[in-house]
């Protein structure tokens, strides 16, 4: 019952909110008024004309030529007048409306730049995706109906009831007596709309993440050959988009027809009475002409309406589930006087961190570590015990939950994110690629990197050769998944882009997990000369590649159990000991 008791107070929310998108538009939204205005006003003096028209016709050999020449005449102008109000007037509201979906696409998509990371590692990109495209698109056809069809429609229904008063009062009468009936049957059926609506965007949502799931992880599909239990799922959330699809289409197809009725009922008045008066001498057959005339007229609008309002039922729907996305809390900004990292030495500083990803599943606790400017420290453990979670924490993906992580003695939740990341360096396991060339790709930190820088950072990487082998070289367009290039060669690009910038701060973290051992090999030393000067953190499973490093911290369930340099930590005979040995064992 609280749930159902909220649901207006949303709806009005949420109308609200569409309101602000479309006031920067309101001198059009105006305008559209007065054309509506217009061609309503026009199209009801129509039935009066044919009605006078009728009255010309008094009989065989009494037609009043003349007189209906004119009429006709005026008819032709107002129906021309009225054939150029609406056509400017749909004009207009397709602009009211795609100006506010751009809008609302635009600053959905600037607050995802703003979420942190917790919540997109928590919801499925594809139902995010579905949010800022079907969503979005849905909203747009409920907006665009509303405005094309409800104002006229108001219109319609006020200016026929003027016209028909100045004709009978008494047959309007009859007319607004049984409106109500029209109206409480659109009322019952937009109550149930709206949350089946809801109930079809959260599933096509859900159905569009699995879809995006799949696709992405075909590979992972077919390897473990899951393709029959991928298609059940599949099925399952199919079957239940089906079921809501057609319980929504089913109450919203129920408008027309119930107010088909109700309009007939209203003809159906207006014709016995009309006649009655008629016969009466009350009414002229002209009259009557036009009375029935504006019976169809006013009926038609209560059925457009009514499906309109079936329209902005789904179309707020969808609206609030964009709003849910945009009111999501954005990642702490940074405070009003954040200082700008610059002239970065590499000093870290780590002082008592607590961190757990959720608060019953402890990680990181009571964490310490001093990194001297220019010393290299490699991070080895166990899956799990949150070497990469350290990695996030410096990078400031996360803020701790407790404890302080400085650079150069500046805590980084009192450093601007742009500066911080600007002078750090990342090398992932997992590629991330973008679509567009080559080159693009490479020069993403430094886009305003000449040609040559681009060739000699690829070459550094041992990138080169392969990039010329492709069939336009550094201008060869990839799409985000790397299309035709292995894992190792997307990795080597991602490795282009740090030897092009050359920051003061370095994170590797299994930056050669997917290289040949002899290109490692050659890149490994091309790392020894970058690291050279540059504070540097390599979180690595094989331990030969961090043999020269100056300290190697040993992770242990979010603690350092072991510390010291890598013939210390051998001679210690303890957990890294361990680990060594089981890799070289002989």
């Amino acid at each position: 019952m609280a749930k159902q008791a909220k649901k207006p107070g949303f709806q009005i929310k949420t109308l609200k909110r569409v309101l602000t998108y479309i006031r920067p538009q309101l001198p059009l939204l105006i305008l559209s008024l007065v054309l509506a205005l217009v061609s309503v006003a026009l199209t009801l003096y129509v039935p009066i004309l044919v009605g006078r028209a009728v009255d010309c016709l008094v009989g065989r050999g009494q037609v009043d030529f003349s007189r209906l020449a004119g009429i006709l005449t005026t008819i032709g102008v107002c129906v021309v007048l009225t054939a150029a109000a609406t056509w400017l007037q749909n004009t207009i509201n397709n602009r009211i409306t795609y100006h506010a979906v751009r809008d609302i696409r635009r600053d959905a998509f600037a607050h995802i730049q703003q979420l942190p990371l917790a919540y997109l590692d928590a919801h499925p990109t594809g139902d995010t995706v579905s949010r800022m495209i079907s969503d979005v698109d849905t909203f747009a056809d409920g907006l665009l109906m509303g405005f094309t069809q409800l104002f006229t429609g108001v219109m319609t229904i006020l200016g026929t009831l003027v016209f028909m008063l100045t004709l009978s009062p008494l047959i309007t009468l009859v007319v607004v007596l049984i409106t109500p009936v029209s109206l409480l049957v659109a009322s019952f059926i937009a109550k149930r709309t709206y949350t089946l609506f809801r109930l079809q965007s959260q599933t096509r949502g859900e159905q569009t993440a699995l879809i995006d799931e799949a696709i992405g992880e075909q590979k992972l599909v077919q390897a473990f050959s899951h393709e029959e239990a991928t298609m059940e799922a599949f099925d399952e959330v199919n079957g239940r988009l089906q079921g809501c699809s057609l319980r929504a289409v089913f109450f919203s197809s129920l408008t027309n027809p119930c107010t088909r009725f109700v309009n007939s009922l209203v003809y159906a008045g207006v014709g016995l009475t009309g006649a009655l008066m008629a016969c009466a001498g009350g009414l002229t057959v002209g009259g009557l002409s036009s009375f029935l005339s504006y019976a169809n007229q006013y009926t038609k609008p209560f059925n457009e309406i009514s499906g309109v309002i079936t329209e902005l039922q789904n179309a707020l729907a969808c609206a609030g589930r964009i709003f849910e996305l945009m009111d999501e809390p954005a990642q702490t900004p940074d405070p009003a006087n954040a200082t700008v990292l610059s002239q970065v030495r590499g000093e870290v500083d780590i002082r008592d961190v607590c961190f757990s990803y959720t608060p019953e599943r402890k990680l990181i606790e009571h964490f310490n570590l001093h990194v001297e400017p220019g010393q290299r420290v490699a991070i080895v453990g166990p899956t799990g015990c949150g070497k990469t979670t350290m990695i996030n924490l410096l990078m400031r993906f996360y803020d701790v939950d407790s404890g302080t992580i400085s650079v150069d003695g500046h805590e980084t939740r009192q450093l601007t994110r742009r500066s911080l990341r600007q002078n750090i360096g990342m090398v992932l396991q997992d590629t991330w690629l973008s679509s567009g060339t080559i080159r693009e790709n490479i020069a993403m930190g430094r886009p305003d990197a000449t040609d040559e820088e681009i060739i000699a950072a690829a070459k550094a990487a041992h990138a080169h050769s392969f990039i010329k082998r492709l069939p336009d070289g550094y201008n060869t367009v990839i799409s985000e998944s790397g299309g035709q290039l292995s894992q190792g060669q997307k990795q080597l690009l991602c490795i282009s882009r740090v030897m092009l910038c050359l920051p003061p701060m370095l994170i590797l973290d299994e930056a050669t997990s997917s290289i040949d051992t002899r290109t490692e090999q050659k890149i490994q030393s091309a790392f020894a000369r970058m690291m050279q000067g540059r504070t540097s953190f390599i979180v690595a499973h094989r331990l030969s590649t961090i043999r020269n490093a100056d300290v190697i911290l040993v992770m242990k369930e979010g603690h350092i159990i072991e510390q010291g340099t890598h013939d210390e930590l051998l001679a210690k005979n303890g957990f890294y000991a361990t680990l060594y040995q089981s890799q070289f064992a002989q």
